[in-house]
């Protein structure tokens, strides 16, 4: 079909690495590929949105922009809807649904907005179908339509996805705060982590949870593509071809690679958590290509004789028992573990736990660098380091900074009236 404008919504402060990525799947450049706030556009075939469908590990979604159109009201909204050719999108016997966002809207209800919407297209159908049209289904809709509404600008898209891109079909074992399969792709694109350069680093995460980051980086190090074990709703779109999607299936798995070409380490003090981790990576496909160890944050030794890259959501306040605390009895850690599960990002202070994981990797763990995504944007002072790097990045609503911390070997000093604390004041690149 004809040239389609595409947009991906991805998390606040991904934008750049998702147009890396987006160039890097489609090729788009210049004009046919521009960054915006919250998500990436460009022009493309239906060949792309498959394809970014398939391997984008960023975006949160593949959308087709259909119309887009000034409004002042409702029947407004009902013209557009109207003049859309939705009968080569989908037929009557597809279920469809309206999502609504808005960003400064004068209208008072959303809910009206989307009930408009929904009568255009059921109009439309009964005027070119003989009276027939597709019903409205709220919870498993075949068929997504999203319009998202500004001061006076309307856009209506067509969702070529369907579930969120996130849910990759793998993760079913996951702790109470599960960080998102897109938020841990991005951390890892923020911190230029290649498994294929030149001088491919191995990668821990001594907080590692049910596996999230770990298994991201497996798969990236395999090239298995992020989608290849779900569906996508553009298989019950007008002009999705099954052979074609079949082909292309096929060759991407055909570029999938037997092993991962570098060490890839995961450990966490929950050995639930662990079992959790194991079995997902089962799911996967990459479960031998991690090696996933329980252990105490603040005792553990790195996992590789070469240096590496650490990439961890540390955990904060009384989820911090759950990475390791040094000294304190351990009946009493796992039991708050089992109350407090992993992957979360608290704000409570922390400071004695972040003194001591650092002065732990100043002292056995030279060459390293550590990559951690925080709420906290204080970290770096309750570790007495220097961060060499801070990027902005958001996890859902709540604002955070992936701080990286350079790792050298120096003496554990301490700073006045702290001795008693034994606090560490070490250097860092």
């Amino acid at each position: 079909m004809n040239q389609l404008h595409l947009f991906l919504p991805c998390a606040a402060g991904v934008e750049g690495f998702l147009a890396d990525e987006v160039h890097a799947i489609t090729g788009a450049a210049g004009q046919d590929l521009l960054v915006g706030r919250g998500g990436v556009m460009l022009r493309g075939m239906w060949r792309d949105a498959m394809l970014l469908n398939l391997h984008s590990r960023l975006a949160q979604r593949v959308l087709v922009e259909l119309s887009h159109s000034m409004y002042r009201n409702e029947n407004d909204l009902y013209r557009a809807a109207s003049e859309v050719a939705w009968e080569i999108w989908f037929s009557p016997q597809e279920t469809f649904k309206i999502e609504v966002t808005a960003q400064h809207s004068p209208l008072t209800s959303l809910n009206f907005a989307a009930l408009r919407v929904k009568d255009a297209i059921a109009d439309r159908f009964r005027a070119r179908r003989n009276g027939v049209r597709p019903s409205v289904e709220t919870h498993h809709p075949d068929v997504r339509v999203h319009l998202h509404l500004t001061t006076d600008g309307a856009t209506i898209y067509i969702d070529t996805s369907g579930e969120a891109l996130f849910k990759r079909g793998w993760r079913e074992d996951k702790g109470d705060a599960p960080l998102k399969e897109t938020l841990a792709a991005a951390m890892i694109a923020a911190s230029g982590w290649d498994p294929h350069g030149d001088d491919p680093q191995p990668l821990y995460d001594p907080c590692c949870g049910s596996g999230t980051v770990v298994i991201e980086a497996a798969q990236i190090a395999r090239r298995i593509p992020a989608g290849i074990l779900r569906r996508f709703a553009f298989e019950k779109l007008v002009p999705f071809q099954r052979h074609v999607w079949e082909a292309m299936l096929d060759e991407a798995e055909a570029a999938i690679l037997p092993e991962s070409p570098v060490g890839i380490y995961g450990s966490d003090i929950s050995f639930r958590m662990v079992d959790f981790a194991q079995r997902n990576a089962e799911r996967a496909g990459v479960a031998g290509s991690i090696q996933l160890r329980g252990g105490d944050a603040l005792q553990r030794m790195p996992p590789s004789d070469q240096p590496g890259m650490m990439l961890l959501n540390p955990p904060y306040g009384e989820r911090i028992a759950a990475a390791g605390s040094a000294g304190r009895n351990a009946q009493e850690r796992m039991g708050q573990v089992a109350r407090a599960g992993r992957e979360t990002a608290q704000t409570e202070d922390g400071g004695e736990f972040f003194s001591q994981l650092a002065s732990h990797w100043k002292k056995n763990y030279s060459g390293w660098s550590a990559w951690m995504l925080t709420p906290d944007l204080k970290l770096p002072g309750k570790m007495r380091l220097k961060e060499s790097r801070r990027t902005p990045m958001w996890n859902g609503p709540i604002e955070c900074r992936l701080f990286r911390f350079d790792m050298v070997r120096g003496a554990v000093k301490q700073r006045k009236n702290e001795s008693d604390q034994g606090l560490p004041e070490g250097p860092s690149a």
